[in-house]
């Protein structure tokens, strides 16, 4: 559940920033929370349709192949939460800067009113589209059930709306710049425990060699079926007993991407906007 709220949340969160931007930008303007509000429900319903899709994807493979399905969907979320934690960290200032500019030039005249419905509509289809993505490697890695999943995913979509509204009317203090770095991390450490079953599938599959079975044993110490256990192994992809191309695929994930991150961690940060208070 924890890492359903935590992917949704930053999703939401990053959403709700853009939108907060556009409509701080663009206030003043008539009609301009319908065009806003219809954006919104364009991109909740594209993003509805990407996971009618993957349903539809997943039920006509069940059962054929469905480890390399499973492995497939995994090292997908996982190049894409690298992605994303990547590009952000170096383009989020950028990406607002461009919806402040989209608001400013709506009030100008010199952009029509629907830019601001397609603006917002692609930024709820990007981040509704990533979320799918993202949800369906947890289910896949972790066996999450639905209800779990749908109580994390309520949970982060109330945070991420409740924190973009507060940076919007201006209260709240914290800097998101704090909050965006340890979001990512955590993701980070999501990725990396998708990449590690990822490799497992693989290895089930006969695609990929153990590298030793079991290369350590601490079911004894704490069993992945216990509530610590189940919450580790979502979070942070925790194995009691792991094969050696798990360890290898977990510790190159954090390598790779962490250290990706840390390269661009001068470029410009994600904390987006300072609070602005509607007019």
């Amino acid at each position: 559940m924890l890492a359903t709220a935590i992917i949704v949340f930053r999703e939401v969160l990053e959403a709700a920033l853009i939108i907060g931007i556009v409509l701080a930008a663009s206030r003043g303007v008539p009609r301009r929370g319908i065009w806003v509000g219809g954006g919104i429900v364009a991109g909740v319903l594209g993003a509805s349709l990407v996971a009618a899709g993957a349903d539809a994807i997943a039920d006509a493979i069940n059962g054929i192949g469905q480890e390399l399905f499973n492995a497939a969907i995994l090292f997908t979320a996982v190049a894409m939460l690298g992605w994303h934690n990547i590009w952000m960290n170096r383009h989020g200032r950028e990406l607002a800067a461009t919806a402040a500019g989209l608001g400013k030039a709506v009030v100008g005249g010199s952009r029509p009113l629907y830019a601001l419905g397609l603006v917002v509509g692609i930024a709820v289809l990007r981040e509704g589209s990533e979320v799918v993505l993202f949800l369906y490697g947890i289910a896949v890695a972790s066996g999450v059930g639905a209800l779990s999943m749908l109580m994390g995913g309520v949970l982060g979509l109330v945070g991420g709306v409740a924190v973009g509204a507060l940076i919007y009317f201006g209260l709240l203090a914290i800097p998101l710049k704090r909050l965006f770095t340890v979001t990512s991390w955590l993701i980070l450490l999501l990725a990396a425990g998708m990449a590690s079953q990822g490799a497992a599938f693989l290895m089930q599959a006969n695609l990929l060699p153990a590298f030793g079975n079991n290369l350590w044993d601490t079911s004894s110490i704490l069993g992945e079926r216990s509530m610590l256990g189940t919450l580790l192994h979502v979070l942070i992809g925790y194995s009691a007993q792991p094969a050696g191309i798990q360890v290898i695929f977990y510790l190159a994930t954090l390598v790779i991407i962490g250290g990706l991150m840390r390269l661009l961690a001068r470029a410009p940060a994600p904390h987006l906007a300072t609070p602005v208070a509607p007019g």
